[in-house]
């Protein structure tokens, strides 16, 4: 049978560097997996839009944010975008953090920008900020900080705070000041964004030492999208066996709309 196609669904950027960190993500997420279809649908400014690229697509298909956290675009604009394209039997998976992959990439990207291969971890030592858009939904930032504590452990115990560039507090000069505060005296910026913008732009000139790109074509992240992509039709076969379960008959169909996939 064939495979549900992989929609990879990008924010959008008037940056011309975002749409072109997106596709050389999706080209690595095509090596790794030869002969699945990987799709891209951007739910602004870039094209394709979602609407046209969910219209472009026949049978199944699984929509893979490439977001970080449980927003609003992924439990609102997704599912609507989704919803209106009748013609498809669709999933679609959670967002790419948080998750371990994710604290690998950073670290990646840290490391390229000049992070010590052996730092500090005492009193005074090098911190680092984690520079996220910032949402009002708290499922967001609860994300956010997630990921913040598995950079922390992959840095060996560095301290890590969560900060955004919009929408949510500390902004990355407050967190600045809060390291500072405490003694801190290397402070680095880690960029948590999927691809350049203007929010990666902003919160990457308030670091006051260095700055971290954003996370891009990474091998790690190509990981992720597969991951999220099989772990959206895992959780859907696992609800198909329970519903048959409770029915007591054999498993249907898959399920024109199941639930968004959770987070791991």
């Amino acid at each position: 049978m064939r495979r549900p196609a992989l929609l990879a669904v990008a924010h959008g950027s008037r940056d011309p560097r975002a749409p072109r960190a997106v596709r050389e993500l999706l080209e690595r997420v095509r090596a790794r997996r030869p002969g699945l279809d990987v799709r891209l649908g951007h739910i602004e400014l870039n094209e394709p839009l979602l609407p046209d690229a969910l219209a472009a697509l026949r049978g199944d298909a699984v929509l893979v944010p490439l977001l970080l956290g449980r927003g609003y675009h992924v439990k609102h604009d997704l599912p609507r975008a989704l919803a209106g394209a009748t013609h498809l039997r669709g999933l679609i998976a959670a967002p790419l953090g948080p998750h371990r992959l994710l604290a690998t990439a950073l670290h990646a990207r840290l490391t390229e920008a000049g992070w010590p291969a052996a730092p500090d971890t005492g009193p005074g030592g090098p911190a680092v900020v984690l520079a996220a858009a910032g949402s009002r939904d708290p499922d967001s930032a609860a994300d956010t900080a997630r990921t913040a504590a598995l950079l922390g452990v992959r840095l060996g115990g560095v301290p890590v705070l969560p900060a955004y560039a919009s929408a949510a507090a500390p902004t990355v000069a407050e967190a600045v000041a809060a390291l500072t505060a405490r003694g801190h005296r290397r402070i680095a910026v880690a960029s948590y964004f999927t691809a350049p913008g203007r929010f990666a732009a902003q919160t990457s000139a308030a670091a006051p030492w260095i700055a971290a790109a954003p996370l891009g074509a990474h091998d790690a992240m190509a990981e992720l999208v597969l991951h999220r992509y099989d772990e959206a039709l895992r959780y859907d076969e696992t609800l198909l066996r329970a519903d048959a379960r409770r029915r007591g008959r054999s498993p249907r169909a898959p399920a024109a709309r199941p639930p968004v996939a959770r987070p791991v």
